[in-house]
């Protein structure tokens, strides 16, 4: 099942879902599947091809996996906002909020999500040089993209997270990852969306963001 979208539709409304997740609707395995067909088609440094999805749709792991998901944000790790990074966050009054309560929503149903995808990649970049860890995430971070986009083409919504993060040794134990091999990239929570109708969000002007030649 797909909308007729064209790209700049798809592309100027996939983005965070939260409040509109569907999470009495189970997410049928082809959908997850053809999604990730569609994500290992993105491009991959040296063609290693590292890339790995992890799907929890299982209840009792759900509920575990979930519960490391509301520890994790507890723990509100993460380096603080600078000056810079305020006034843009709030450049548009109520985005923040909406965010916040989002969040929030989120939080209180993550156990109610009716399946996580867990993208990971193989090579841990702790310490390691801005090379290496472009190198190694540049191969994960275009696939998740491209995973999100094959789901908002779906119906299915979408939010990155790296909320796991501060707790991701105990979230690969659950998984049965081998942590010290590798790492666990995002925590996506994914469900159809109620309704259909996103829209493109307010950001800051292009002229902000934009260089010619130099910075």
């Amino acid at each position: 099942m797909e909308f007729a979208m064209t790209p700049d539709e798809l592309l100027s409304t996939t983005r965070a879902v939260r409040k509109r997740l569907d999470l009495t609707r189970p997410v049928p395995r082809e959908l997850i599947e053809e999604c990730v067909d569609l994500a290992t088609q993105a491009p991959t440094g040296r063609n290693r091809q590292r890339w790995h999805f992890l799907v929890v749709t299982d209840e009792e792991q759900r509920a575990l996996v979930g519960d490391l998901f509301r520890r994790a944000l507890e723990t509100g790790g993460g380096r603080p906002v600078n000056e810079r990074d305020l006034r843009r966050m709030y450049a548009h009054p109520g985005s923040m909020e909406r965010i916040s309560d989002g969040l929030r929503h989120l939080y209180d149903n993550i156990h109610r999500v009716p399946a996580f995808v867990i993208p990971a990649v193989e090579g841990r970049t702790d310490g390691a040089s801005a090379l290496d860890q472009s190198m190694t995430w540049g191969s994960i971070l275009p696939a998740v993209w491209s995973f999100m986009l094959a789901a908002r083409a779906r119906g299915l919504g979408t939010v990155w997270t790296t909320a796991h993060a501060p707790l991701e040794r105990e979230l690969a134990a659950v998984l049965g990852v081998p942590y010290d091999e590798v790492m666990l990239a995002a925590f996506v929570p994914l469900a159809f969306t109620i309704g259909t109708d996103f829209r493109p969000a307010r950001r800051i002007p292009r002229e902000e963001v934009l260089h010619w030649e130099r910075w």
